[in-house]
């Protein structure tokens, strides 16, 4: 086996990482403050909440990134019990059913970051791929938006608590302090220690490639 294959064996096999997954062994209470346990308002619910605490355990076990698909399938549709948020239609049933449980998950994770003094040390990011269309289609929901978006960040030593950049009074495009993605990306850098401007990638005909095109990280946070 080659040495990437050698290291993803070692995490799959590894005693540490299951115990990681095995999230009762956190206290009834902890599960409750998850919303783990409770009746959820969908089909799903729980199993969805369940990784917000499991995310935490992994970042305890020393995991340095973590990705949660805040969907029960990455393509999955609503019909069948998933939760894609690509709303063409329905959009405000799909909303109120599926934001408060978001909520739960991300407001307990950041706190039980915070209770174990952790958050200082944890980046949390709640982020689509692209943003809605402002206006409501016939259907009653919204279309795809690449125009325009909106990102979550928590944690990671960051100065929080600050709404940075707005868009026109119709939501539609960038008004007021801009910020491109890739400076996100280089915040997020930052906060693990990388020095995007600097730091290349070879791709393998040997040409150096830099992380985000010379984007710095978000002044206002960092």
């Amino acid at each position: 086996m080659d040495a990437i294959t050698q290291q993803a064996f070692g995490i799959l096999t590894s005693g540490r990482l299951a115990r990681a997954f095995d999230f009762k062994q956190d206290e009834e209470r902890v599960w409750k403050r998850y919303g783990i346990g409770d009746a959820a308002p969908v089909k799903g619910g729980p199993e969805l909440l369940k990784q917000f605490l499991v995310a935490r355990r992994l970042v305890e076990a020393g995991v340095r990134v973590v990705t949660l698909a805040f969907s029960q399938w990455p393509l999955e549709r609503v019909s069948r019990g998933g939760f894609n948020w690509d709303w063409h239609s329905e959009n405000f049933k799909n909303a109120r059913n599926t934001l408060p449980m978001l909520d739960i998950g991300v407001s307990a994770l950041v706190q039980d970051l915070a209770d174990r003094g952790m958050l200082d040390d944890v980046s949390v990011v709640v982020w689509g791929e692209f943003g809605r269309t402002p206006r409501i289609n016939g259907n009653g929901g919204r279309d795809h938006w690449p125009q325009v978006s909106s990102c979550l960040l928590a944690g990671g030593g960051m100065r929080t608590g600050q709404v940075i950049g707005s868009t026109n009074r119709f939501g539609e495009h960038p008004q007021n302090r801009p910020v491109h993605f890739r400076e996100v990306f280089a915040t997020l850098y930052h906060n693990l220690g990388i020095n995007a401007r600097r730091t290349t990638l070879t791709d393998l005909r040997g040409r150096p490639h830099y992380l985000v095109d010379d984007r710095r990280p978000i002044r206002e946070l960092v």
